[in-house]
């Protein structure tokens, strides 16, 4: 049976009070994942994916900036490729975000089964045998949700580093589900404040490399050859804590489970904090572009991933 918590305690009285379009929204995402719930994890994903795909045709909806881009990132593909890995995109998109609302009261053990190749994870062994923490630096590809679930599965204390959501009843929802499945969530105006203590007690902190967060800094590094605003954070973090940095990547396979990798990010120390900084977020963004060319259907076209670029960028490299 599916409950609906109190949120008396979970919007706090310095927040506004949810209007009623928050209040309608937030129950019939509640029905929804209920009733997805009674299909099962694969029923569930299939019509998440279905759904997706409408949305994508006949609706529309954010279809040119997702041919633009992808059209931009692949120039090599004929009009008809793009749109065919438009429509593959979305429907990754809907099956990732319904996989990740279905996920809470999964066991530990059916969610590591769900994974059927893991490489590199002797770097994480490695890395918590350090003991100062993990910065784990992934990005929108694949089912990002799952992948930090399944780290916390193996027993990894983990922190997700996350943003804020207009509907505070279902950031509360969301922020609750995460902690269910063995997460704590850090939101991203607060990293800065909380990280270093994860960091001390040698958790993970998971954060997305490949979208802006507030609270964090920013720096433009190349993304498929045009510039792209990209977190600073986990180089940061890294060198000012001596984290180790993991590149930590969770795609879905044919069969439906999951191949999860991880890659160390190399930190070179030249004493220009600046330089450094600057090396690892370009070091980090070159490998999440290696594996979205490998699965270019799972990554998140959706997003504006050009939207904010240097005054100087030239015409052929702004935004698609």
């Amino acid at each position: 049976m599916v409950t609906f918590p109190d949120m008396s305690t979970a919007v706090t009285s310095a927040e506004p009070a949810p209007t009623f379009s928050h209040r309608v929204e937030y129950a019939a995402i509640r029905a929804a994942v209920a009733a997805l719930r009674l299909l099962g994890w694969r029923g569930a994903s299939a019509v998440g994916g279905w759904l997706a795909r409408l949305a994508y045709r006949p609706f529309g909806i954010r279809a040119g900036v997702v041919e633009r881009q992808i059209a931009a990132a692949f120039p090599h593909l004929s009009p008809t490729e793009v749109r065919d890995l438009a429509a593959r995109s979305y429907e990754s998109l809907g099956r990732t975000f319904i996989e990740s609302a279905v996920l809470p009261g999964t066991s530990p053990e059916v969610m590591i089964a769900r994974v059927e190749r893991v490489e590199g994870w002797h770097h994480v062994d490695a890395a918590l045998a350090i003991g100062k923490g993990i910065i784990a630096v992934t990005g929108h590809l694949g089912n990002w949700e799952f992948g930090s679930a399944y780290v916390a599965a193996r027993g990894v204390p983990v922190d997700a580093v996350t943003r804020g959501a207009a509907n505070k009843l279902f950031e509360a929802y969301i922020t609750r589900t995460r902690q269910e499945i063995g997460m704590e969530v850090i939101h991203d105006k607060d990293a800065v404040r909380r990280a270093p203590r994860a960091l001390r007690e040698n958790h993970l902190i998971g954060l997305a490399a490949d979208h802006d967060a507030l609270g964090l800094a920013s720096t433009f590094v190349p993304f498929f050859g045009r510039p792209a605003k990209t977190p600073r954070g986990p180089a940061v973090f890294a060198l000012r804590f001596g984290a180790p940095v993991l590149l930590m990547i969770c795609v879905r396979q044919p069969s439906g489970r999951y191949a999860f990798f991880v890659e160390p990010v190399e930190v070179t120390l030249t004493g220009d904090r600046e330089a450094d900084v600057d090396a690892i977020v370009l070091r980090y963004t070159q490998m999440l572009e290696q594996k979205v060319r490998e699965y270019p259907a799972q990554y998140f076209w959706q997003h504006r991933r050009w939207r904010r670029q240097p005054p100087d960028t030239p015409p052929h490299l702004r935004e698609p």
